[in-house]
């Protein structure tokens, strides 16, 4: 079987010679960017590594980083709106912006209201807890209350397992990947279910608490979010994943962030 990054190669020639155009992406940039000169992309800022600001209060983290080479090969500024997770659709919905790159992964749901690009990168889900607390199966969860950011994958399939599980839990959700953290860094909460990435980063600032990942719930493609009918820009942000995949761009993000490479084939859905 070919692999990810062959295919991408294959793939980006193949346009080449068809076209006959070369650059960061033969299709062309929209024409109400263009002429506003900046690209608007939804970020949630309060969501390490993805979204973070640092200690002079600049944005950074793995999706700030992909937006600013996704405005730079656009050959536009890139603002940055601010959101949670709750509300990155709606900020879509409400053409606040052009975009969201928020760990922002494909869900069926999600797919109902909006596009995504194809997939650039992978969001496991975890369930995380004590190490002295015994969590090896749904049905561990009884009795328990979990923390978990509203809206988000996490949360998506925290509620599936609870509910095919027909376990007795207690899913406390907050509004943003920050609240939810600070809960269980707090003791008001001890199991959280987030991103691999926000459980790590919750273990690793707060040592005392033990936390370990339990469960494994999901691993989810992450992509572009973008609006149904909007297909000028769809062509450009899919071809600009590609070519990005295959010169490895992408893929030095994701390792900077998350230590490790991006898979040789990402899911699609």
């Amino acid at each position: 079987m070919m692999n990810f990054r062959k295919a991408a190669t294959a793939a980006g020639l193949v346009l080449g010679i068809v076209t006959g155009l070369v650059g960061p992406a033969a299709a062309d940039v929209p024409a109400a960017i263009k002429e506003r000169g900046k690209v608007l992309i939804a970020i949630d800022v309060s969501h390490p590594p993805y979204g973070m600001l640092d200690s002079q209060a600049r944005e950074t983290g793995s999706d700030v980083e992909t937006a600013k080479l996704l405005a730079e090969d656009m050959g536009v500024a890139l603002e940055i709106v601010p959101v949670s997770g709750a509300n990155r659709v709606p900020s879509l919905l409400s053409r606040k912006v052009d975009m969201v790159i928020a760990s922002f992964s494909i869900t069926d749901e999600r797919k109902k209201v909006i596009d995504y690009s194809r997939p650039y990168g992978v969001i496991p889900v975890v369930i995380s807890a004590p190490q002295d607390m015994d969590i090896a199966a749904p049905a561990d969860l009884a009795g328990q209350a979990l923390a978990v950011a509203r809206g988000t994958t996490a949360d998506i399939e925290l509620s599936r397992i609870v509910k095919e599980s027909g376990v007795n839990a207690r899913i406390v959700r907050y509004e943003d990947e920050a609240t939810t953290n600070t809960a269980v860094a707090t003791g008001q909460q001890k199991i959280l279910a987030a991103a691999l990435s926000t459980a790590n980063e919750v273990s690793e600032q707060n040592p005392s608490l033990n936390l370990e990942v339990k469960l494994d719930m999901a691993a989810y493609p992450m992509a572009v979010g973008l609006r149904k009918g909007d297909d000028e820009l769809k062509a450009w942000v899919d071809e600009w994943v590609g070519q990005n995949l295959e010169n490895g761009k992408l893929n030095a993000i994701y390792e900077k962030y998350f230590h490790q490479p991006l898979p040789d084939v990402i899911p699609e859905s």
